[in-house]
C-alpha cells in the first residue's frame, strides 16, 4: 500500500527544477518576517520535498507520470 502511494512519478529533470525553484523561491525571504515570506517558504519547502522525493501527490491525483515507460 504504501509503495503504490510514495511510486516515483517525475523525471531527473523536472526533479532538479523544482529543487532549483524551491531554493529560490525560500532562501531569499528565509530572514524576513512577514506573512508572506512564510508562505514562500512552505511553497519552496513543497517543491523541495517534492524533487527529493521524486513524488508529486498532484500528480497523483490525476493520474499523470512524467517518467519514462519501463
Amino acid at each position: 500500500m504504501l509503495n503504490s502511494i510514495f511510486k516515483v512519478n517525475q523525471n531527473k529533470k523536472e526533479r532538479v527544477l523544482r529543487f532549483i525553484i524551491g531554493l529560490a523561491i525560500s532562501i531569499p525571504f528565509f530572514t524576513h518576517g512577514y506573512t508572506f515570506s512564510y508562505i514562500l517558504i512552505g511553497i519552496g519547502g513543497i517543491l523541495i520535498f517534492n524533487a527529493i522525493s521524486g513524488v508529486c501527490m498532484i500528480y497523483k491525483l490525476f493520474g499523470y507520470s512524467s517518467c519514462p515507460i519501463d
